[in-house]
């Protein structure tokens, strides 16, 4: 299911981070999972992601930056 959020944190090193949806629950993701290619996101974008259970965790995947 496709949801909206905000990213509120990201790693850089370890190219992790959290989106918090617009459902009040917040998703783990890995900067691979970022469709552009870029692996990098800022804190604050805006995104479109799909929600995935990995390992029993909700977790973010094939994540769209908002325009």
């Amino acid at each position: 299911m496709r949801s909206d959020g905000t990213v509120t944190s990201f790693d850089h090193h370890e190219g992790l981070g959290w989106i918090e949806g617009d459902d009040g629950n917040r998703y783990l993701f890995h900067c691979a999972e970022l469709l552009d290619g870029s692996r990098d996101v800022a804190i604050g974008t805006r995104v479109i992601f799909e929600r995935t259970i990995r390992f029993g965790h909700q977790e973010a995947s094939q994540i769209e930056k908002s325009a």
